[in-house]
């Protein structure tokens, strides 16, 4: 078992039935509990903000450089959330430090501006993601945390600082505990 985040903010959550585990955000509220999430899909919601992080499990992307895996995903979900623009600030490489079998995280910092549910004011969002390249199950695992930094809706600002803090924080920890939930 990775060892428990010493934060008091922080517990550890099992994902897909305990096949993957990561440290997250205690007042996350898990999407499933409220409506039916894909089997494919994790999904959790920061009270009273507009955030959330969705953890998908994808058919490997016919790509090899780190960064056009990682812009492919990026890319594919502007397209998903009919974004009228995007732009990439960084990407870097967070290596696992444990001695366990999941790979390094390829990590992504941009923003997309979107309409959302159909609003004429556009959003725009911080995209923090992650991919890690399960290479033997032909299998690309998408960590998404959805900021909106400004927003037509009345909800509170999420705090983009606590954001990346969470977001770094998960992917840290995050682990693939059982290979099985690929084949």
């Amino acid at each position: 078992n990775p060892p428990r985040s010493r934060c008091p903010h922080f517990n550890q959550r099992d994902l897909f039935g305990g096949a993957i585990t990561s440290s997250a955000a205690t007042e996350l509220v898990d999407v499933s509990d409220l409506r039916q999430v894909p089997d494919t899909q994790e999904v959790f919601l920061y009270p009273n903000t507009n955030a959330s992080i969705i953890v998908e499990i994808l058919e490997k992307v016919d790509k090899t450089k780190n960064e056009d895996i990682i812009k492919f995903h990026f890319d594919s979900l502007a397209h998903d959330n009919n974004a009228q623009n995007s732009s990439v600030s960084s990407i870097s490489v967070v290596q696992n430090d444990r001695e366990d079998k999941t790979p390094p995280a390829i990590v992504l910092k941009g923003q997309q501006v979107v309409s959302k549910f159909n609003k004429t004011a556009l959003d725009r969002v911080l995209i923090l993601m992650a991919v890690f390249r399960v290479e033997q199950n032909n299998a690309d695992v998408v960590v998404t945390f959805n900021v909106p930094l400004e927003s037509a809706d009345a909800l509170q600002k999420a705090d983009p600082s606590k954001m990346e803090t969470d977001f770094n924080s998960f992917v840290k920890s995050f682990q693939i505990v059982d290979f099985g939930l690929f084949a």
